[in-house]
């Protein structure tokens, strides 16, 4: 089977109120690989990739989002638990695949 070209993807942690009970502090990054069909991105939450995905797949393959229109290949995420919020930066790195 071919392999299918995508957009690697990088996660920052930008900004975090209380205690993440994963224990991500603000500066942690995480990288999902462009160019493969397994997407891993250890060591982030599970809750926060999960709730993250939708926008991580659509990003990594090129999906245009109508609401970033200051820079189509920068987003913010918000980490599901709403006692401890958390903020991820997401960028689309393009020109670079892995």
């Amino acid at each position: 089977m071919a392999r299918r070209w995508a957009y690697p993807i990088e996660i920052e942690l930008i900004e975090g109120h209380g205690t993440c009970a994963a224990g991500h502090k603000v500066g942690d990054k995480f990288t999902v690989k462009g160019d493969t069909e397994q997407f891993q991105c250890e060591p982030l939450c599970i809750h926060a990739l999960g709730s993250m995905l939708p926008k991580l797949v659509a990003m990594r393959y090129g999906a245009d989002l109508p609401w970033l229109k200051d820079n189509p290949d920068i987003s913010t995420h918000l980490c599901p638990d709403v006692k401890s919020p958390h903020t991820f930066r997401i960028t689309r790195v393009r020109g670079k695949s892995e």
